[in-house]
């Protein structure tokens, strides 16, 4: 007889050692593991491994799936008819809960931190048709003080721990939106659910969370973002952590993601890589993102030109908005740092400075030299870093334009780095 399910739960710590019975009411075995098959259903349970039972090879650990499962009127879970014992799962891209998820560190993507599991709460589902299959459903994951305690009073009548336990209050992630970090001998990631998650992230999140994981899982989690997004966290990271992440990435992988950062952060990370590392990053990476680092390398990190970018939108000053607009289609540094256009004449001087928010009151033909222009403020390319913050400081910029000393735009320095620099001193 099944009994009728109402979403009953239960979890991976309630479950082991929980007997199960064959039709006969004898005990096959209990339950030692709950498996999932990512490649099957990664929301469900997809069977249990029982330890003392035996199948025809002898194995005292055997695996039961849920669908040879039922639940009697007192709950008990039973074998259905004519199952005999299965063999234990071999095949890697099983993931086994308590083993691979209880005390294990993982991603709240939706806390934006990194946090540990003390247990998995799981969920009977009624069959979906008289005689249906029941279905076991992965709901979430704890991470609060009443995971940590069911588990401490494993071994005591359910009904007592299920008492003591639901008068704390739960702290939990959905299981839709965990991030697991578990990893192979190879320290790859062996399991990321929802994936695209973490990727969609500020950069600022990955990179506290990178900095809360152990060696080992943070190299693994680096290696799962794509390209940009890694280029990204690798900027918000701090110099010795920059470090960390690229040590045991061949020369061609760090390159590139080194094409994707800003230049200025670019140059900053490899000078403070010995020289022939710096040098083999630098030969992997494509020509034209090369020699902008190459030059920038060239600078004092301390100075304006040590802390400023090549990436910004300059035009010649006879230029129109449909130019501009051309322009910032096809910009391939960070759009979010943009904030203005610099006009510039023949000898590459600064014209005029004009904000964006100018370019949206005009018509598609308008001039860019007739619109209203920023105050220009600018810093010689030997300026040092605390005179650079104290322009930034005086009049409230979001970027500042670097000369050379024949007075042409040789670069910008956007507050970004500023604050970085800032951040360097403290």
């Amino acid at each position: 007889m099944t009994k009728h399910l109402s979403q009953q739960k239960t979890s991976v710590a309630t479950l082991m050692g929980t007997p199960i019975t064959d039709a006969g009411g004898a005990v096959h075995g209990r339950v030692r593991e709950v498996v999932v098959s990512p490649a099957v259903d990664p929301s469900h349970v997809y069977g249990l491994i029982l330890r003392g039972a035996k199948n025809d090879r002898g194995d005292r650990d055997v695996m039961v799936l849920i669908t040879e499962l039922m639940l009697t009127a007192q709950g008990a879970m039973q074998l259905r008819e004519s199952v005999r014992p299965g063999l234990l799962p071999d095949d890697e891209s099983y993931l086994l809960l308590e083993r691979d998820l209880l005390d294990q560190q993982i991603i709240d993507v939706h806390g934006h931190k990194v946090v540990r599991v003390n247990d998995v709460d799981l969920v009977w589902e009624s069959p979906q048709q008289p005689g249906g299959d029941l279905r076991l459903r992965v709901a979430e994951v704890e991470i609060g003080l009443r995971g940590a305690l069911r588990r401490l009073l494993k071994g005591l009548p359910g009904a007592m721990v299920a008492r003591i336990t639901t008068r704390l209050t739960p702290s939990i992630i959905p299981w839709d939106f965990v991030d697991l970090i578990g990893r192979d001998p190879a320290r790859r990631v062996k399991l990321k659910i929802e994936q695209d998650r973490l990727s969609q992230m500020h950069p600022s999140d990955i990179a506290d969370i990178l900095e809360d994981l152990a060696p080992a899982e943070r190299h693994a989690v680096f290696l799962s973002l794509d390209e940009e997004v890694a280029a990204e966290a690798l900027e918000e990271v701090k110099p010795k952590m920059q470090q960390a992440l690229i040590e045991a990435l061949d020369s061609e992988k760090v390159a590139d993601i080194v094409e994707e950062m800003d230049p200025a952060a670019a140059a900053d990370l490899l000078s403070e890589l010995p020289e022939e590392r710096s040098e083999a990053i630098l030969e992997e990476m494509d020509p034209e993102e090369r020699q902008e680092v190459e030059d920038l390398l060239e600078f004092s990190g301390n100075s304006a030109a040590g802390r400023m970018t090549t990436d910004y939108i300059a035009l010649p000053q006879n230029a129109i908005l449909s130019d501009a607009v051309e322009a910032l289609r096809h910009f391939e540094g960070d759009n979010e740092t943009i904030s203005d256009v610099y006009l510039l004449d023949d000898e590459q001087r600064i014209s005029s400075v004009i904000p964006l928010v100018q370019l949206l009151l005009a018509t598609p033909a308008a001039p860019l030299a007739d619109l209203p222009g920023a105050h220009l403020v600018t810093c010689d390319i030997d300026a040092n870093g605390r005179k650079v913050a104290e322009l930034f400081d005086k009049y409230n910029l979001r970027s500042l334009p670097v000369l050379d000393h024949d007075k042409r735009l040789v670069g910008v320095v956007h507050a970004e780095q500023v604050i970085g620099l800032l951040r360097a001193e403290h």
